[in-house]
């Protein structure tokens, strides 16, 4: 089952946010991300806010998402107001958004634009499983005006996709890739898995060479966590599986670095290589970098002006809210300045541009040079930036860094 929320105060019934959140909203970037909560099957590994059929019941299926993520969209419009910029980012994340049809997802995006406006130059995505997507299917994906692709591959080894419990055949992510160019797409992006039991470097070697045959401009590679309630952890408590080798992940993830690097790929995020800055996914950028944005869907977060909410999970009782004319946030937390800041050097210090040191405290700074001593960053022109050994530790990195 999809992982616990966390916990907060009170979200009022009607969204509104306190007018602080609002203060600055006409000039920092403003994104979308719509959550599709549906699968086809539930992968083992997975913890994400999906759903396959027999999970929904009443209320929950695809048409009722649909009423409900329009009426979403104009709720938002009436709490940001008038002073929102267009939107720079929008994202179609799940789940699986192609299991909705091209034309739905194109009206969604036309219901934004309608309502925010769209920046000349907005990057659109959407994430698809390979076996969800044709010729036909991303044709009318890119009519309808989105211009990124996302494509989860995970691996191109039979017997890695089985243990991810994922359908698709090793080789139908890089037909994917060739038909979306046909298609049009501008930027296509392969994700990766790495670390599943069983996976040998052999496999993982053979994962990073058919995705780099396939040229796509962006590739992500996570390294698998095995969440607790999930399918995959209970095989793993069974002994049906082994537990994830942290040594092994750290030798993939050194394997990716030196293949996606000499096949012209820079990486510019921790998990994230692309082929220029053009190629970067500017929608998680605004993530990394403390944009505002506003998730429309069941379980979706949203953060704006330092207020983060998070929406009820189960698309049923999402649906419900929205249909009663309430909004559909079952939780929010306003955000002081300590933990904003927090959050910045947790999250930018993963980039490769690095964080400002002057975002840091006095006593925070004066551990940058053990750091530095360490191999596991770097200090120049004002900021300080993680190494590549420092990219395998970057948790424990801001462990060590932060007050």
């Amino acid at each position: 089952m999809p992982s616990t929320p966390p916990d907060g105060e009170a979200a009022p019934p009607d969204g509104v946010l306190p007018p602080t959140a609002l203060d600055a909203l006409g000039a920092t970037p403003l994104s979308f991300y719509v959550h599709v909560p549906f699968c086809l099957v539930r992968c083992g590994y997975c913890d994400f806010n999906t759903y396959t059929t027999d999970q929904l019941g009443p209320g929950g299926g695809r048409d009722d998402w649909l009423a409900a993520a329009h009426a979403e969209i104009d709720l938002a419009a009436r709490v940001l107001g008038p002073a929102s910029p267009p939107a720079s980012t929008v994202f179609f994340g799940g789940g699986t958004p192609t299991l909705v049809s091209p034309g739905q997802l194109a009206g969604v995006l036309k219901h934004i634009r309608d309502a925010f406006g769209l920046s000349a130059d907005a990057e659109v995505t959407t994430e698809a499983n390979p076996e969800t997507v044709g010729p036909n299917e991303l044709e009318a994906l890119r009519a309808g005006g989105i211009n990124r692709l996302s494509l989860g591959m995970q691996s191109a080894v039979p017997h890695v996709l089985a243990t991810l419990d994922r359908l698709h055949t090793p080789g139908r992510a890089l037909e994917a890739v060739a038909e979306a160019r046909a298609a049009g797409f501008e930027q296509i992006s392969l994700d990766l898995i790495y670390g599943t039991p069983g996976e040998s470097e052999r496999d993982w070697q053979t994962s990073l060479d058919a995705v780099i045959g396939a040229d796509p401009d962006h590739v992500s590679a996570y390294a698998l966590v095995i969440e607790p309630g999930t399918a995959m952890a209970r095989r793993v408590a069974r002994g049906e599986l082994q537990p994830v080798d942290e040594d092994q992940q750290a030798d993939h993830y050194l394997l990716a670095e030196e293949l996606l690097t000499g096949a012209s790929y820079h990486n510019y995020e921790v998990s994230n290589w692309a082929r220029s800055v053009a190629s970067r996914s500017r929608h998680n950028l605004a993530y990394w970098q403390g944009a505002n944005w506003w998730g429309v869907g069941p379980g979706a977060h949203s953060h704006v002006g330092g207020v983060r909410w998070w929406n009820l999970r189960h698309p049923a009782r999402y649906t419900a809210a929205l249909a009663s004319g309430r909004s559909p946030a079952q939780a929010r937390e306003v955000l002081d300045a300590a933990s904003r800041r927090t959050e910045r050097v947790l999250l930018e210090i993963r980039l490769a541009d690095g964080l400002p040191t002057d975002v840091l405290t006095t006593s925070e700074q004066t551990r940058l040079p053990g750091l530095v001593d360490r191999g596991l960053a770097v200090q120049a022109g004002g900021r300080v930036r993680l190494t590549l050994a420092g990219r395998l530790l970057a948790d424990a990195v801001v462990r060590d860094l932060l007050d």
